[in-house]
């Protein structure tokens, strides 16, 4: 996979092409130091993949990515700021790696590439704006949450429990419960049918994790979620449910 580093530092592009070297597949095919340089290389090389800084004298690499023209490579961020990975998101970057990167977090980076690779598909052009109800969240995409001074980079087949809090969503995975900047209706139009279900008007639950179901008051249903959470089904939905799992 022809490859293009771009970062105004040296030594994290040394550093990064020492970490890459365990990757056989990725070909580091040239290096650039600013925006300007990125767009010369990424002209003359078509690389498949941009290992972009987003801190640059003159023009980000968010700048950098939001203008180039399709189609445009996978992008992987890799900066020493956390509060751009909400935007990184939102252009379609396949990951935001915090320096000084991490061997275990890159690994996993590749694998996500590869997976999209053996998915036979295309990823969404980084730089394109995610669109409702299309480019819909595979169960090994990864979502940013934020909340405070903590971060996380959660596997959607790892949330169990999405539950709206006005313009807000609060995201139950295991150990962790942090809220995301987005409504439950705008997660809604993200997220696969096939793995999450609309529970009610303020529950999105992942079917994966479900433990048991009993019956409810007035024909509605009562889900057990692994790890004890109880959400409760409107009659209404309960019927819809029983249609999705052949109840």
């Amino acid at each position: 996979m022809k490859t293009l580093l771009v970062d105004d530092e040296r030594l994290a592009r040394n550093e990064l092409r020492r970490l890459l070297a365990a990757f056989p597949e990725i070909h580091i095919a040239g290096e650039a130091v600013n925006a300007q340089q990125a767009r010369e290389q990424i002209a003359a090389l078509e690389p498949d993949l941009i290992f972009l800084d987003v801190q640059m004298p003159g023009e980000s690499g968010m700048e950098l990515l939001a203008a180039l023209e399709p189609p445009v490579p996978r992008v992987i961020f890799t900066t020493a700021y956390d509060e751009y990975a909400v935007k990184a998101f939102e252009l379609n970057a396949l990951d935001y790696l915090l320096k000084p990167v991490d061997p275990d977090r890159l690994a996993a980076a590749v694998a996500r590439l590869r997976a999209q690779a053996g998915r036979g598909g295309a990823p969404a052009a980084a730089g394109a704006p995610r669109t409702p109800g299309r480019d819909r969240l595979a169960a090994e995409d990864k979502v940013f949450v934020r909340e405070g001074d903590r971060c996380w980079f959660v596997e959607v087949k790892a949330i169990r429990r999405l539950e709206s809090e006005g313009n807000y969503t609060r995201v139950h995975f295991e150990g962790a419960q942090p809220q995301l900047f987005r409504s439950l209706n705008a997660m809604e139009e993200r997220l696969d049918p096939r793995s999450f279900f609309r529970a009610n008007r303020r529950e999105i639950i992942n079917l994966a994790w479900i433990e048991k179901i009993e019956p409810w008051f007035s024909g509605g249903l009562l889900v057990h979620l692994q790890g004890g959470a109880k959400v409760e089904l409107s009659r209404r939905q309960a019927q819809e449910f029983r249609e999705r799992m052949s109840l």
